[in-house]
C-alpha cells in the first residue's frame, strides 16, 4: 500500500516529490520564500511539546477552487485501495464516565471563575499495520472526499522512506483557522453542533459568540487597530450528518507585522492554538485541558494548510486522522460551558466522530461506544 512518492493536497493545490521540511518554531522566515509550503502544526506546538512543520515539494499544480469535491489526490487514487482498522478495534482515551467527569470539572472551573469555556477532547485510536510500509493516505482521503466532502479537506503524506521528516495526516476539516489574502487576515470559528438546524440551542449560540470574541481579540494583536470586524455571526452551515454555527472575522494585517521577516511567528504566536478548540480565556483553558486530557492531541485541533508568500489558508485540524507507529488516530471533542450537560456533550463527541470513523473502518455506524 505504500506509495512511491510523497505528496500533499489542500485548497485546490496538489504537490508531489518532497524537497525539504522546516521547523516553524526555529525558522518561520522560511515561509516567506520558495513556496508554497504545506503546513501541519500540532495542537501542543509553540512551547507545549508539539511540532510545527512545513514541507516544500518539487512539483505543485493548481486544480482550482473545488476543494470539497472528490478530486483525485494523486493520479489513479481510489478508495478501493483503503483498508482501515476493524470497527471494534477503536479505543477511546476517555470512556464515557471519564469524559462526563471532565465536563463536570470544567463546569466547576466556570463556577469558580477560572474560565468561561474550555474544549475537552478524547482521542480514538486503532492499530493499523501494513506489511509493505505505510497505509495509503490518498485512498483514505478519497474515501472521505466521497463520503464526507469538506470545505478544507487536506492530506499530507511524506513517507519515512523519503529521507525527509515524515508526516501522515488526512483531514476533512470544515473550519478555517487563518486566511491571508491581499493583506487581509481572516478566521472562521465554528462553535455549535447539532444533527439539524432545529437542534441548535441557546447554549450553542452563546458558545459561538464567546469564541468569536476571543478570535476577534486574537486578530487584533497583529492587525491595524480598528480594522478587525465580525463580518458574519452565527451562520448555519450544513455538513454531512450535522450542522454547525459558523462566524467570520477579518482585519487588515498591521504593516509592521506584514513587513517582518518572522511575520508567521507573530501571526501564529498571537492566534494559536485556534480559539474554537481551546477556550476562553485561552491561557486558563489550556491549563485545564492539560489537566484533564490524558494524551496529547497532536495534529488534531492544530493547523493544516498552505502558505505561499503573501497568501495563505490554514484549517483547524478537526475531523482529522493521523497515523504513526502502526496506530491510526482520530480526535473528537466539545466546548464546555456552565450550560453544558455532561451526557449531551458526550453525545456530541459521538456525533462528530461516527461518520468519519465509520468511513475509515468501512462501516456506517463508526466505533463502538466505550
Amino acid at each position: 500500500m505504500q506509495q512511491p512518492t510523497s505528496w500533499a493536497r489542500f485548497a485546490g493545490r496538489t504537490a508531489t516529490d518532497v524537497v525539504e521540511c522546516v521547523d516553524l518554531e526555529r525558522a518561520p522566515e522560511r515561509l516567506e520564500h520558495d513556496g508554497p509550503w504545506f503546513v501541519v502544526v500540532d495542537f501542543e506546538a509553540f512551547g507545549r511539546g508539539g511540532r510545527a512543520r512545513a514541507w516544500r515539494f518539487a512539483e505543485v499544480r493548481d486544480d482550482g477552487p473545488d476543494v470539497g469535491a472528490a478530486v483525485p489526490m494523486r493520479p489513479g487514487a481510489s478508495d478501493v485501495g483503503w483498508t482501515g482498522p476493524d470497527a471494534s478495534s477503536w479505543h477511546s482515551s476517555m470512556d464515557r464516565a471519564a469524559y462526563e467527569a471532565a465536563v463536570a470539572r470544567v463546569r466547576d472551573h466556570v463556577r469558580e471563575g477560572t474560565v468561561y469555556q474550555a474544549n475537552v477532547c478524547r482521542m480514538l485510536s486503532a492499530p493499523l499495520r501494513v506489511d509493505d510500509g505505510e497505509p495509503d493516505a490518498a485512498a483514505l482521503a478519497e474515501r472521505l472526499a466521497t463520503g464526507n466532502p469538506a470545505p478544507y479537506a487536506a492530506a499530507v503524506h511524506v513517507p519515512v522512506a523519503s529521507g525527509v521528516d515524515p508526516v501522515w495526516v488526512v483531514s476533512a476539516s470544515p473550519e478555517l483557522y487563518l486566511s491571508l489574502e491581499a493583506g487581509m487576515l481572516g478566521s472562521g470559528p465554528i462553535k455549535g453542533t447539532a444533527r439539524t438546524p432545529a437542534g441548535l440551542t441557546g447554549k450553542d449560540r452563546a458558545e459561538n459568540v464567546m469564541i468569536t470574541d476571543l478570535v476577534r481579540n486574537d486578530l487584533q494583536r497583529v492587525c491595524v487597530p480598528g480594522t478587525v470586524a465580525v463580518t458574519d455571526l452565527l451562520g448555519v452551515e450544513e455538513h454531512p450528518g450535522l450542522v454547525h454555527l459558523v462566524s467570520r472575522v477579518q482585519g487588515t494585517l498591521a504593516g509592521t507585522v506584514r513587513a517582518a521577516p518572522d511575520r508567521w511567528r507573530r501571526m501564529l504566536g498571537s492566534t494559536f492554538p485556534p480559539g474554537s478548540v481551546s477556550g476562553a480565556p485561552k491561557s486558563s483553558a489550556l491549563r485545564i485541558i492539560d489537566e484533564l486530557e490524558p494524551v496529547p492531541r497532536g495534529p488534531y485541533c492544530g493547523a493544516v494548510g498552505w502558505v505561499d508568500g503573501d497568501r495563505a489558508e490554514l484549517a483547524v485540524g478537526i475531523r482529522t486522522f493521523w497515523w504513526s507507529d502502526g496506530v491510526l488516530r482520530f480526535g473528537t471533542g466539545a466546548g464546555i460551558t456552565w450550560g453544558s450537560d455532561p451526557q449531551a456533550e458526550w453525545r456530541e463527541t459521538e456525533l462528530k466522530a461516527a461518520r468519519l470513523v465509520g468511513l475509515a473502518s468501512g462501516t456506517a455506524s463508526g466505533p463502538p461506544r466505550p
